[in-house]
């Protein structure tokens, strides 16, 4: 079983950057893709990033595309989303997911799930 815990979230003007970090726990994490996906209040779950295990493949959402970077780092067990030129339509819960699959956009498609972390997006 994997557990993941998110970080990094808070308030930034927009603009501005922020980097969020999900920490795994487990043995196979190296073996899973690992994604983001976001939630605003009243709206539906949607796909940000994701990354293949090996880190050789990623896959954005056009509405973050060139502007959020997606990484990983097997050894520290660490996903990372890097941020940039915010802006407030980004403001939402932010979700790291795990798949034992390859860096799909679908949700119904990840099996493990963190407990999100806050990022708000001012002016």
């Amino acid at each position: 079983q994997v557990q993941l815990v998110e970080s990094g979230g808070g308030l930034v003007q927009a603009g501005g950057s922020l980097r969020l970090s999900c920490a795994a726990s487990g043995r196979t994490f190296s073996s899973y893709s690992m994604g983001w996906f976001r939630q605003a209040p009243g709206k539906e779950r949607e796909f940000v990033a994701a990354i293949s295990w090996s880190g050789g493949r990623t896959n954005y959402a056009d509405a973050v595309k060139g502007r959020f970077s997606i990484s990983r780092d097997n050894a520290k067990n660490t996903v990372y989303l890097q941020m940039n030129s915010l802006k407030s339509e980004d403001t939402a819960v932010y979700y790291c997911a795990g798949n034992r699959g390859g860096p799909t956009s679908r949700a119904s498609e990840y099996d493990y799930w963190g407990q999100g972390t806050r990022v708000t997006v001012s002016s």
